[in-house]
């Protein structure tokens, strides 16, 4: 696994978590853009997927300004977290680390506030959602 995706243990199930994801979301004063449930994807075409989820979701005051240095971070956001149960039955939440993320893009600076923010609002998040 690459060290640029962060993963969360959760105490959960895929839903709960899910759930319990959105509500921090949503209570942080951040936007859901969407909740797409892969499992349920792959059910309507008759295959089978062990629970998954992502959430796309964000916040202007942070994403904005990365877009104002580079408009390419807008391929990266808004942010995604990804729910999902792994072969053993173990629960995960799983994102991509912010730095790794945009600190590639030419106009965006690897000690960029908003990503030292987007960091921490994501370790905050899935921290509340996994029920540790």
């Amino acid at each position: 696994m690459s060290d640029d995706i962060v993963k969360v243990k959760s105490a959960q199930d895929v839903t709960a978590t899910m759930d319990a994801l959105e509500a921090a979301v949503t209570g942080a004063g951040a936007t859901v853009f969407a909740r797409v449930d892969h499992a349920g994807g792959a059910a309507s075409v008759d295959m089978a997927l062990d629970p998954a989820q992502l959430l796309i979701f964000g916040n202007p005051k942070l994403g904005t300004p990365a877009m104002q240095d580079d408009p390419l971070a807008g391929l990266y956001l808004p942010l995604r977290v990804l729910v999902y149960r792994d072969g053993a039955g173990q629960v995960w939440l799983a994102y991509a680390d912010p730095q790794a993320m945009l600190s590639g893009l030419g106009g965006i600076t690897p000690d960029a506030e908003y990503i030292a923010k987007m960091t921490g609002a994501l370790g905050k998040l899935t921290g509340k959602a996994s029920g540790m």
